[in-house]
């Protein structure tokens, strides 16, 4: 039998390495699409338009895409979230059936995986409502796919707050309603706008659902009923066209912008989260 110092030791040193394996494939990861694309990324790459035949090859109508499905999405997906939590925590009865199932749908949907999204919206969006292949496809597809994001995180920073500011709200004569929008909601909003930035970063590396209800057309769209291809997107096109050397550089390159584009957002995520925490408390 081991001793109990030396199994905290062996327990204290399994813990540190699985940390550490973690860092490690994060850096490692990081560091290798990064020493691979980031002498491709240019003003011009970013700025310029793409055509398959020809000189052009950058990115711009493929940011374009990426921001107005991430626009769209979260402005369909955001408001049913917050409301669908709102209604969870302070309006239904703790236990009740009605509860029971919304939860059960939120915790189905977050286990479905995302090319089934896909072919919902493939089938429903595009085929019945007749949408057909375009920036709105897309984001009412991933409204759906980030809404257990949204609710859940909303739902546990509402609960969050203590129950005391509550009963003193009510206490001074305060309305329900007036409670919850002018006291709840500001002081859950870290976790409210770490919901949304993360259902932003979501929404961006989502390829599947996208390239089945929004198409793959690499030019910038007019209006959201015209198809577009996103950064994920174009990246998975790329990957399927590694003919030369040139096209092993482009997506490199559309990688590096991707992954940077993801770490600052997860960095504005604790940035604000801490900014509204201190102008909480």
């Amino acid at each position: 039998m081991l001793s109990r110092q030396l199994q905290d030791k062996l327990a204290l040193g399994f813990i540190w390495t699985a940390a550490g394996l973690t860092v490690g494939f994060l850096f490692w990861i990081i560091w290798y699409i990064l020493s691979n694309g980031l002498q491709y990324v240019d003003w011009s790459f970013i700025s310029s338009d793409y055509t398959r035949i020809g000189e052009s090859s950058g990115i711009w109508p493929m940011i374009v895409s990426t921001i107005y499905m991430v626009l769209a999405s979260i402005a369909i997906a955001a408001p049913l979230g917050i409301m669908t939590a709102i209604y969870l925590t302070e309006y239904a009865k703790v236990g009740s059936k009605l509860v029971k199932v919304i939860r059960f749908c939120t915790e189905s949907l977050a286990g479905i995986p995302s090319i089934i999204f896909g072919l919902f919206g493939l089938t429903f969006f595009v085929a019945v409502l007749g949408l057909g292949f375009s920036i709105l496809s897309g984001a009412l597809t991933l409204s759906i796919l980030i809404l257990p994001v949204i609710i859940r995180t909303t739902e546990e920073a509402l609960m969050a707050v203590p129950q005391t500011y509550r009963e003193g709200s009510y206490g001074l004569g305060a309305s329900k309603i007036y409670t919850i929008w002018k006291l709840i909601l500001p002081s859950a909003m870290p976790g409210i706008i770490t919901s949304i930035i993360l259902s932003v970063g979501r929404v961006i590396g989502e390829s599947a659902p996208v390239f089945l209800t929004a198409g793959m057309v690499a030019r910038i769209p007019d209006t959201l009923l015209d198809s577009g291809r996103t950064l994920t997107v174009h990246l998975y096109k790329l990957t399927q066209e590694l003919y030369t050397v040139h096209e092993w550089h482009q997506a490199y390159a559309t990688a590096t912008v991707l992954i940077v584009v993801v770490l600052v957002i997860n960095m504005l995520t604790k940035l604000i989260a801490r900014r509204f925490n201190k102008a909480t408390y």
